[in-house]
């Protein structure tokens, strides 16, 4: 009898379902109400302020020209997986599942823009060598800490940080954090980038669950948008670029705060700017 009833207690338990993470599958509609202006309008041009970039990084997007992106080559390029979620970014999130185990492999994603899939591995495979290629996605490895989903992606193409020129070059190492609350799932982003940043850089966007969703197709085609002699490509050289004066000219900044650097990160800056004269 004792054995019976231990039998029937061991099988109850194991037909009691395993304690779950809060699943971030799902429709997911973009939420605009941070940083509005730098992700739908654009940055504007010399606008660096908040990043902890270096000397280098600030002459790569001090040389940088937004007609790049009328290039054949460049037109139908993805956002690089870390800058994706803060895109024209209507998300798709799902699981893949084996079918003998019910063990979790994977998440899926799919973006609207560009419609690039992401494969975010969850069966503890490890990272590909240094020498393997490099893509738009990387390669990204998830786990569960508590409930949330912490993601780790290396072998990035070089991407960029702020869509006005600032990089982050194909060396960087990104950690993602995703938080669902109810109908809300806040994607919080470090980017470490040993080329291109002194400090790590963090921020975060919301998304907010959309049931009635639906991705379309997004087929992208290159053309000739600008007739230019053959191997020209829009840039500045070093010192030329008259439009980096606008930016701390129309809002009455000193002419040193839009250079960035991790130093403007901290609300203790402010008091700094205060010593300072407004550019001329």
């Amino acid at each position: 009898m004792h054995y019976r009833i231990t039998g029937l207690l061991l099988a109850a338990m194991f037909a009691l379902p395993a304690a779950a993470q809060l699943d971030p599958s799902g429709e997911w509609a973009p939420l605009f109400h941070e940083d509005f202006p730098e992700r739908i309008p654009g940055p504007e041009i010399g606008d660096y302020l908040g990043l902890p970039i270096n000397a280098a990084a600030r002459l790569r997007a001090d040389t940088w020209d937004a007609s790049l992106l009328t290039l054949p080559e460049h037109q139908c390029k993805p956002h690089p997986s870390d800058y994706a979620w803060r895109g024209p970014a209507n998300l798709r999130i799902w699981k893949e599942v084996d079918r003998e185990t019910q063990q979790l492999i994977a998440y899926h994603t799919h973006i609207s823009w560009q419609a690039p899939e992401r494969i975010i591995w969850m069966d503890g495979r490890p990272h590909p060598p240094d020498y393997a290629p490099h893509t738009w996605q990387g390669f990204s490895t998830g786990k569960w800490e508590g409930d949330i989903l912490t993601i780790t992606t290396d072998h990035l193409k070089n991407g960029w940080i702020r869509r006005n020129g600032v990089p982050r070059s194909d060396r960087a190492t990104v950690t993602e954090h995703l938080l669902r609350h109810g109908n809300i799932l806040t994607v919080v982003v470090i980017v470490n980038d040993p080329v291109y940043l002194t400090e790590p850089f963090i921020r975060s966007t919301d998304f907010q669950a959309d049931e009635r969703q639906q991705i379309a197709p997004y087929p992208c085609e290159a053309v000739v948008e600008v007739v230019r002699p053959k191997g020209e490509v829009p840039s500045h050289l070093p010192g030329t670029n008259t439009f980096l004066t606008e930016f701390p000219k129309k809002y009455d900044l000193p002419a040193e705060a839009p250079r960035g650097g991790a130093e403007t990160m901290y609300p203790e800056y402010r008091l700094k700017m205060k010593q300072m004269k407004p550019a001329k």
